[in-house]
């Protein structure tokens, strides 16, 4: 078995976890920001527990069944994009612990501001109605890119508030 017992059931709690979170985020409309960025924080629970290919096993996972689950199927899109950010951010970081870098906080920020941007410009650039549901012109374009950016930063807080305060401590009652 690939699986030992206990990271199977803790994945699975997990996983229905963010499933409820995500429903929850088309059920409480004016929550669904806030609700998808908790549920793509299971994303990094799970790659910071379990490694990299159970990580992304659970990001699959999480996927499909909130595709199949989820009354906004839209929101998926939303999700997606956070959890593949924190997937890439989380890669980032291992390959750059392991290559033992100088100034490692700095590459680590362009390198979290460059998987950002390449998952967040295609989606303003192809997908703008996502974002704004008026007219978009080109002032709007640039400041929805400056924004996100904005965003980022607020986001990337967060994540790192959560997983050093409030998991680290729910982790070490889990034990």
């Amino acid at each position: 078995m690939l699986l030992k017992g206990k990271k199977m059931a803790f994945l699975g709690l997990l996983l229905s976890i963010t499933l409820i979170l995500i429903i929850l985020s088309g059920v409480f409309e004016f929550n669904t920001l806030f609700l998808i960025g908790a549920a793509s924080f299971c994303v990094g629970i799970a790659l910071r527990e379990y490694g990299m290919s159970l990580g992304i096993g659970f990001y699959i996972a999480s996927i499909i069944l909130g595709l199949l689950l989820a009354p906004n199927k839209l929101y998926m899109i939303t999700y997606g994009a956070m959890g593949l950010y924190i997937v890439g951010r989380e890669f980032a970081w291992t390959m750059i612990d392991r290559a033992k870098k100088k100034n490692p906080i700095v590459i680590y920020w362009v390198l979290k501001y460059v998987i950002f941007n390449l998952i967040y410009i295609p989606i303003i650039i192809f997908m703008p109605k996502l974002i704004y549901q008026g007219t978009i012109n080109t002032g709007l374009t640039i400041m929805l890119i400056i924004g996100g950016q904005a965003l980022l930063f607020v986001l990337d807080k967060t994540y790192d508030y959560f997983q050093v305060n409030i998991w680290g401590k729910m982790r070490s009652r889990l034990e």
